[in-house]
């Protein structure tokens, strides 16, 4: 990906390289590097250092942590989209003998199965995975559940470890080896991988109460490998950034990913600061809902967000184990970047071409007494609207056999159907049952449940 720095104005690049260089030095990190992306594409990036006249570049790997889980989720959807598996199995259909039976690979996905947060001890991200050689040794024999499975959010990075398993046994190879080739090839993430490889940063923690440091040590984790262990740099990262934004047909489809951002286990409250779909975390910041994932290992920290309203996507990385707030930072990147530079909209074009029969279905439309309206939008697609209050929207995708889903909402995957009467004209639209006609209830013969013969009446 090519740096496009000179994309973004003078005084918007100060204000990143300020929020940067603050959180380095308040962080008291090492390093920090950071990138933000807009419309898919890398337009700064930019780097702090304790080293006088040196910076790591876009290409410096760090280690990413629980980012990784984003990767894993992919591969998970790839092979419900290929039909092998349905996110409603439980889990012993596909990996049996495991301490999640009963679980279903949703619930895994979305850190809902109920599981323990950690391994049984020793710390996990700090030591070899050989300590832990079976899916048995990553959750207590006795007690591996904390939580009904189903019923609230509970993050588990052993979850993780088992949907890296259930990836190696549907495809009879190790999940790095299908990553490599079914995710990071296509996709031209050529500097992300297990291990690291030369240029990578080195990772530390810093004493809480005096300026020195500690080297970190450099873990294979083995089978936790899928909760936290891959490495990339920031120009590899903005391209994954990129992918979960708009999807690619190589990899998986928008709608798919549309799928993992949605919240998959009711929030606790209204007024919810996080939550988390399919492998990705929500977060409410400064008025935005922000997709992605933080990621923290021994010596690391990351962040990776993505506004889908405002078309930008920041990562940010720190080779410190505490202090840098990497995933703060990487929100309010966009925060800055949204303010300085806010999106343009796309200019008004005509449609290419026009279909008589479809704009014939333009227009007001009425469920009972509630009046709505139905526009015609590029590639046939339409666009149910309330007028007042008392009535649903949606957008309408078209189908190949004349008919429409809806992708908002109530409506969400039901079928808009146009009825037409006996001479071909449009009688009225049914929307998962529900008549919509062309004047409030209205001709009688249509309306569900007829209408009283004396008609509107005056009281």
């Amino acid at each position: 990906m090519t740096d496009l720095s000179d994309e973004l104005l003078p005084a918007t690049r100060r204000a990143l390289l300020h929020r940067l260089a603050v959180a380095q030095a308040e962080g008291r990190t090492p390093s920090m590097v950071a990138a933000v992306v807009r419309d898919g594409r890398l337009v700064w990036s930019g780097a702090r250092s304790m080293v006088d006249d040196h910076a790591p570049t876009t290409d410096v790997q760090y280690r990413i942590g629980s980012i990784t889980k984003t990767f894993v989720a992919v591969l998970v959807l790839r092979l419900r989209d290929e039909g092998l598996l349905d996110l409603a199995d439980p889990v012993e259909r596909h990996l049996p003998g495991t301490p999640a039976d009963g679980a279903t690979v949703a619930q895994l996905l979305s850190h809902s199965a109920g599981l323990a947060s950690e391994t049984p001890g020793p710390w996990w991200e700090r030591t070899d995975g050989a300590l832990r050689p079976a899916l048995a040794d990553l959750l207590e024999e006795e007690r591996p559940r904390r939580h009904p499975a189903g019923r609230l959010h509970h993050y588990s990075n052993p979850t993780y470890a088992l949907l890296g398993a259930l990836v190696e046994r549907l495809r009879g190879e190790p999940w790095g080896e299908v990553l490599r080739r079914e995710v990071l090839e296509p996709l031209g993430l050529d500097r992300t991988t297990l291990l690291p490889e030369p240029p990578h940063a080195g990772g530390f923690a810093v004493h809480p109460w005096a300026d020195v440091m500690l080297p970190e040590p450099l873990t294979d984790t083995g089978l936790m490998a899928p909760a936290g262990q891959l490495w990339s740099t920031t120009a590899d990262l903005a391209r994954w950034a990129a992918f979960l934004a708009d999807g690619d047909e190589k990899v998986l489809s928008a709608g798919t990913l549309a799928e993992m951002r949605r919240p998959a286990v009711a929030p606790d409250t209204d007024d919810w600061t996080e939550t988390y779909g399919l492998g990705l975390q929500l977060i409410r910041h400064q008025g935005r809902t922000l997709f992605g994932h933080s990621g923290s290992m021994p010596g690391f920290t990351a962040g990776l967000w993505i506004s889908e309203a405002d078309g930008l996507a920041a990562v940010a990385f720190a080779n410190a184990t505490h202090g840098a707030r990497t995933g703060q930072v990487t929100a309010e990147l966009i925060a800055i970047t949204a303010e300085h530079e806010p999106r343009l909209p796309e200019p008004w074009r005509p449609l290419p071409e026009v279909d008589e029969q479809l704009l014939a279905l333009t227009g007001p439309w009425y469920w009972g007494a509630a009046p709505h309206t139905l526009r015609l939008a590029a590639g046939r697609a339409l666009e149910l609207s309330v007028l007042g209050s008392g009535g649903r929207a949606s957008r309408f995708r078209p189908e190949e056999d004349g008919t429409w889903t809806g992708l908002d909402d109530y409506y969400a995957g039901e079928t808009l159907r146009v009825v037409r009467a006996a001479d071909g004209s449009v009688s009225h639209l049914d929307i998962g049952s529900f008549v919509f006609t062309r004047e409030p209830y209205g001709p009688a013969e249509v309306v569900p449940g007829g209408l009283d013969p004396r008609g509107w009446q005056a009281y």
